[in-house]
């Protein structure tokens, strides 16, 4: 069984074996967490996302690249519905954290850091996002053992402790 826990922090910065980007559909950076994993990885991540996924990733879905210049050995990215375009269908969302830990097991990753997906510039309802991540990380059949939810700010981190003391 996977063990979860909420940390305050630069996802950047965590050092596990892969951290889940929130990336979008194009997988070319952009803002916010991916913004700043592409940022810190340097250019080999891009260019290592223009190789895998020429095309771009769909909803719902994860890949993984180098990790460059990062201290994680790779980057899963998942692309999460963008609520405040529409995209409310929240089996999308789980899917994010279902596909990541799908392929950090292919990758034999046993630890990971993992935003909130779709809880930042996507808008989706920071409870239920956290209650997403929470329910699917923990009931997740995975090899990983342990798990990070990484909030940037300090009230989002205490959200997802709360979350995880009730779960």
């Amino acid at each position: 069984m996977v063990r979860l826990i909420a940390v305050h922090g630069d996802i950047t910065t965590q050092q596990v074996d892969a951290i889940v980007n929130a990336a979008n559909s194009a997988m070319r950076g952009g803002g916010g967490v991916d913004g700043a994993i592409h940022r810190a990885g340097g250019p080999a991540v891009l260019e290592d996302c223009i190789a895998r996924f020429p095309d771009g990733l769909a909803t719902g879905d994860a890949g993984w690249t180098t990790a460059g210049d990062l201290p994680s050995r790779w980057v899963i990215h998942t692309v999460g519905p963008n609520h405040a375009a529409g995209q409310r269908d929240r089996s999308l969302l789980v899917s994010c954290y279902r596909r990541s830990l799908e392929v950090a097991d292919e990758l034999g990753a046993r630890s990971g850091a993992f935003p909130l997906i779709s809880a930042g510039i996507y808008g989706w309802p920071k409870d239920d996002a956290i209650a997403a991540a929470v329910e699917t990380i923990s009931g997740a059949e995975t090899a990983v053992e342990e798990a990070r939810i990484v909030a940037f700010d300090a009230q989002t981190q205490e959200w997802v402790a709360t979350a995880l003391a009730k779960s």
